[in-house]
């Protein structure tokens, strides 16, 4: 039997939150790593330099390919020095893996003007200005493929109306960018992670509310960034060529179960 390419063979990605908030491995960590493992040069793009330079590191010991580049993703003139970079490092640029994100409580008469305006500006613009840079680059040597990261949060209530709206936003420009792009052989599409265990919801987690997200679904496993990793990785290779605008969720199964109740705050869930 042959022995098997790397998936991502001769691939240079951009991954933006390559970054961890807090100890552990997040979405965007995990998914340069994995990026890394198949192949790919990656370059880790952050606010804050020092959580990226941990994924270098990481990345570097197990002999991949990598290097930081501090950028504020709201930004358009830096999302563009960020597109740049990659090029100019590496000679192309083929994946590009929007992962910035964060999250806030609270129906529409909860939330302040000032909270909802951020959670849109970091959630969804950072994907337009990212890939607005990003998909010329792309263009230049034949196409590409974008991961945009949404949640389960986007295609169900739950209660925390800023952050499904920007999530529901998500679907709607991978699907948007996925018909404008296709012709340009540039494949973009979404992932929707489920309740998942990683270093941003953590330190808001007893252990009898870990519990209870875990047997919300019926898998009735935890899930981690490895999770949403691994899906990023098979989006993005070859193996996903015919695969354009479709919405992945990553889940244990959650959607197949709702209408299901999960209190974020108490962490009971009741289907």
């Amino acid at each position: 039997m042959p022995e098997r390419r790397p998936r991502l063979e001769g691939k240079v990605a951009v991954v933006t939150g390559a970054g961890t908030s807090g100890e552990g491995v997040g979405n965007g960590k995990a998914a340069a790593v994995l990026f890394a493992r198949e192949g790919a040069k990656v370059l880790l793009v952050d606010m804050a330099a020092d959580r990226a330079e941990e994924t270098r590191v990481m990345i570097e010991e197990e002999g991949g390919v990598a290097s930081v580049f501090q950028a504020d993703v709201t930004d358009g003139d830096e999302c563009a020095a960020m597109a740049q970079a990659a090029v100019d490092r590496y000679g192309r640029l083929d994946i590009l893996d929007n992962n910035v994100g964060i999250s806030a409580r609270g129906s529409v008469v909860d939330v302040t003007e000032e909270i909802w305006d951020r959670i849109m500006t970091v959630n969804v613009k950072t994907i337009y200005q990212a890939s607005r840079a990003c998909i010329p680059k792309m263009m230049e040597t034949g196409g590409g493929a974008i991961v945009n990261i949404s949640s389960i949060a986007g295609l169900r209530a739950h209660s925390q109306a800023p952050y499904t709206t920007s999530k529901a936003a998500v679907v709607g420009i991978t699907i948007s960018m996925a018909g404008d792009h296709g012709p340009d052989n540039i494949r973009v599409n979404c992932i929707a992670p489920g309740l998942v265990y990683t270093p941003m919801v953590a330190h808001r987690m007893n252990d009898e509310q870990r519990e209870a997200r875990k047997n919300a679904a019926p898998l009735r496993t935890e899930g981690d960034s490895w999770d949403v990793a691994y899906a990023a990785l098979f989006l993005c290779s070859d193996e996903a060529r015919w695969i354009n605008g479709v919405v992945l969720p990553v889940d244990a199964g959650l959607l197949t179960v709702t209408p299901v109740t999960y209190n974020t705050i108490s962490g009971q869930a009741r289907f």
